[in-house]
């Protein structure tokens, strides 16, 4: 996490316990001193049938769907049904624009997550307000919940977000509007006879630190079901983002 949003983040916090002491992912009374608490399987599993249930707290923040993710808020939902993952199963970023549907005392609703909870403990899940409401009183402030991921309700194709700065020689794509979590990225130089993984960092952007070269690229991108959706002629630009031309299969 980058200093401003660490920042941003504990200042949420505080704010957040100063007003309802329950209500953040600091550990504060109620709270769990046991970091192994919950259930959690670390990078997101797949949001088809049989979905894995995980069980942890939630509590709830001042999220505006900026984050750890890196995510550029576009819609009102992209502000207000968000979350953040708690370190465990945030996996270096693995868990960001996946949607996870949550259960509490009183309802249930599905965010997207864009950001991380340093604070809270596995299994545990940091909402927007708007979010926490659906699931219980703000006045609860921390609450028990079961949560799964789900496809996302996405509708178009995938896109990539150019890191700014972006060159031949230093080249950050981020992944956008995938129905499904998105487990690797990796691009090819001779036409898809041979491929390179790019490293996802924990921002949420795949950075291949020796470039990529001038372009156009040829990108492979899969989720975590193993469905591979592979973009030919991806033009490299130095900040922006380019429109791809396909998406994830939905489950079945």
């Amino acid at each position: 996490m980058s200093i401003t949003t660490f920042q941003n983040r504990r200042a949420a916090t505080l704010l957040c316990l100063a007003l309802t002491p329950l209500a953040c992912g600091d550990s504060g009374p109620g709270a769990t001193d046991d970091p192994t608490a919950g259930e959690s399987a670390g990078e997101p599993q797949s949001p088809c049938a049989g979905a894995e249930q995980h069980e942890g707290e939630g509590t709830y923040y001042g999220a505006d769907g900026t984050g750890n993710c890196s995510f550029v808020p576009s819609t009102p939902a992209d502000m207000t049904l968000v979350a953040a993952m708690n370190e465990t199963d945030y996996a270096g970023s693995a868990a960001c624009g996946a949607c996870v549907h949550v259960t509490g005392p009183s309802g249930e609703v599905t965010v997207k997550i864009v950001d991380r909870c340093p604070e809270c403990a596995p299994g545990d899940v940091d909402l927007s307000q708007h979010a926490f409401e659906q699931i219980a009183e703000l006045s609860a402030g921390r609450v028990p919940i079961s949560w799964e991921y789900v496809p996302c309700d996405v509708s178009g194709a995938l896109s990539y977000r150019y890191k700014e700065g972006s060159s031949e020689w230093w080249t950050g794509i981020q992944v956008l509007n995938h129905r499904h979590a998105v487990s690797s990225l990796e691009y090819s130089e001779d036409g898809g006879g041979s491929w390179v993984s790019v490293p996802r960092l924990n921002y949420n952007y795949f950075v291949q630190e020796s470039g990529m070269g001038p372009g156009p690229y040829t990108l492979r991108v899969t989720d975590v079901e193993g469905n591979a959706v592979v973009e030919e002629g991806v033009p490299l630009q130095a900040d922006g983002v380019v429109a791809g031309q396909q998406q994830f299969p939905a489950c079945d």
